[in-house]
C-alpha cells in the first residue's frame, strides 16, 4: 500500500512524466502534488470537472461500470487522469512529455499505483 508521498514518488519516475497529483474531484483540491511544467493546481480543479461531467454523462447514457482512465492528448504532452476504484472520489493525474514516454507504460504503471494507494 502506497501513501501520497510514496505515489507521487512513483509516478514521476514513469518515462516522461512532467507532472503528478492526486485530486479529490468533489472539491477540485489537490492533495499532492510532484513535478512542474503544468499549474497542477488549477489543472487539478478544471479536471474535477471533466471527471465530474464524464460521470454525468455516463449516467444519462444509461452506462454501468467505472472509468478506467481518461487521456487528454495535446501536441506535446499526454495527460492521464485515473479515478480511484479504492478511494472515490479521487483520482491521480499525470503529465506526461509525449516526445519521452510509452503511453502503454504509463497507463500500465498508474493502474499499479492507483491500485496500491491507501485508503486515504
Amino acid at each position: 500500500m502506497n501513501n501520497l508521498d510514496t505515489s507521487m514518488k512513483d509516478m514521476m519516475e514513469i518515462d516522461g512524466a512532467m507532472g503528478s497529483a492526486i485530486v479529490d474531484y468533489t472539491s477540485g483540491m489537490l492533495l499532492a502534488s510532484a513535478g512542474s511544467g503544468v499549474d497542477l493546481e488549477m489543472a487539478a480543479a478544471g479536471n474535477s470537472e471533466v471527471v465530474k461531467a464524464k460521470i454525468k454523462t455516463m449516467k444519462s447514457l444509461g452506462i454501468t461500470g467505472n472509468i478506467e482512465d481518461i487521456l487528454i492528448t495535446l501536441d506535446t504532452q499526454l495527460h492521464i487522469i485515473r479515478p480511484s476504484s479504492t478511494n472515490e472520489g479521487l483520482f491521480l493525474y499525470l503529465v506526461l512529455d509525449k516526445k519521452n514516454s510509452n503511453l502503454a507504460l504509463a497507463r500500465r504503471k498508474t493502474a499499479d499505483i492507483e491500485s496500491s494507494l491507501q485508503r486515504v
